[in-house]
């Protein structure tokens, strides 16, 4: 199986690239579009300034690849944000994969989170075998409101998406890779996602 990790310069690719070979697959680091697109599964993290990190993938031509793709794609953190429709950090213009708007916590939360929380409501095959209210992983200032995509939420002074997906479209607000053995049973289940099964089990 082929494993794409896209390197457009935002990412925390190495701890991703040692959690998929943790769990037997070799994964390419790539910002080749073709190559990209030859991928079984494609995972596109993201760490760092919105703004950003949209110039890059711009001045690599992958913003208009990555909503192309027609095999499973996993966004992670900042690369989930950016699949959305546009984000209040840097008044970014998204991928416009999934129709809502990122914006930023409120400031009766401390910014950022930083830590362990729970999930909820689970509703996606990328949770298979994982309990309601795990604890995940996460690092972020801005959130993805609740929206029709939405397959996971969590608490955080309101109650936001921390999973999207939309058709072979997923994303995480938390770092499945960091996440113990929650986030690598949930990495293990996008690698092993055949995209004619949707039927979730807990």
């Amino acid at each position: 199986m082929k494993i794409a990790i896209v390197n457009y310069g935002a990412g925390n690719i190495q701890s991703l690239k040692f959690a998929v070979q943790r769990l037997g697959y070799e994964a390419y680091l790539s910002h080749d579009a073709a190559e990209i697109k030859a991928a079984d599964k494609v995972i596109f993290p993201g760490v760092g300034q919105a703004s950003s990190a949209m110039k890059m993938l711009k001045k690599t031509k992958l913003d208009t690849v990555i909503p192309t793709l027609t095999q499973p794609v996993l966004g992670i953190c900042l690369g989930m944000q950016l699949m959305c429709h546009s984000s209040e950090e840097g008044s970014t213009q998204g991928l416009g994969i999934f129709d809502v708007d990122v914006h930023r916590f409120e400031n009766s939360v401390k910014v950022p989170q930083i830590g362990w929380n729970q999930i909820a409501n689970l509703k996606s095959t990328l949770f298979a075998g994982i309990k309601e209210k795990e604890y995940i992983y996460l690092v972020h200032s801005y959130y993805a409101p609740l929206c029709k995509e939405t397959v996971a939420t969590t608490q955080y002074g309101l109650t936001y998406s921390t999973a999207l997906q939309k058709d072979n479209f997923y994303g995480t607000q938390f770092h499945p890779e960091k996440s113990s053995k929650a986030g690598t049973q949930i990495l293990k289940n996008f690698l092993e996602l055949k995209l004619e099964t949707n039927n979730f089990k807990r």
